[in-house]
């Protein structure tokens, strides 16, 4: 098999598992706070303290996936576009 074919058989690959990954959980953790939902921070003392709730999850923890959220603006594109 030549280079080129297995770097495009890797590609497929590796992108029906993340579509798969997708559909099957659509939610994952949060890259801002970790999926904890809101900031660490340490006191005077160096000991970590719970800080301010995170707004990118709203301290829920979970964010939608990328190639979720693709998915959902291209159906909604699609669908406005149908009607």
């Amino acid at each position: 098999m030549t280079p080129i074919a297995l770097a495009i058989a890797c590609l497929l690959v590796i992108t029906l598992c993340y579509g798969a990954l997708c559909a099957g959980s659509p939610f994952g953790t949060c890259r801002k706070c970790n999926g904890f939902g809101f900031a660490t921070t340490t006191d005077r003392k160096g000991w970590p303290k719970r800080g301010k709730h995170c707004r990118r999850c709203k301290g829920r923890g979970k964010g939608v996936r990328i190639g979720r959220w693709i998915y959902n603006r291209a159906s909604r594109i699609y669908r406005a576009g149908t009607r």
